[in-house]
């Protein structure tokens, strides 16, 4: 289990992470980010206790994603698969996410909604993960964002499959937290 706690001026986040059995207890104040935490718990197999308060929502969004890449990029094994990539229908919209853990930030989107768009970014940047989402169609935005949620912890659930090997040519990759 790995836990983060992020202090700044404008929020107070908790955040602890384990390979488990998607179990969440979210508590934000933001009820669409509890939902999408929720969410991102039960399809990658995490288990995630939050919380987190905040000045305006942007900001506890913003510093959620940040605490919570961070506290997946120190649980992350080195020996896990690395890969992982799903498409997720919800009614009109269809979403792929391709990830990629193997140390290197790079987020490209986009999600139709800017504080979902930078919380993707923001949480690839401290997981230390590529992350990719493909919005191949849809109108609603709660469903795209609701799918991208899915189709990430779907795909984070297969890059974290425990392996007897190494992913790369490289060898085993280590991150540090600064």
């Amino acid at each position: 289990m790995t836990k983060i706690e992020r202090r700044t001026s404008e929020t107070i986040v908790d955040v602890e992470m384990t390979v488990g059995t998607g179990t969440a207890s979210i508590s934000t104040s933001v009820p669409f980010l509890d939902h999408m935490m929720t969410a991102l718990a039960r399809y990658s197999g995490l288990d995630i206790t939050l919380s987190a308060s905040g000045d305006l929502k942007h900001h506890t969004i913003e510093d959620v994603a940040i605490a919570s890449g961070q506290a997946f990029a120190n649980m992350l094994p080195s020996s896990c698969a690395r890969y992982g990539e799903s498409t997720v229908p919800m009614d009109e919209a269809l979403v792929q996410v391709i990830v990629d853990a193997g140390g290197r930030p790079y987020y490209r989107g986009p999600l139709p909604s800017s504080l979902y768009e930078h919380w993707m970014r923001s949480f690839a940047d401290n997981a230390k993960i590529t992350l990719h989402i493909r919005v191949h169609r849809g109108k609603d935005r709660h469903h795209i964002v609701e799918a991208a949620f899915k189709a990430l912890g779907l795909a984070l659930r297969q890059s974290l499959v425990e392996t007897d090997a190494v992913f790369s040519t490289k060898g085993s990759v280590s991150l540090q937290s600064g």
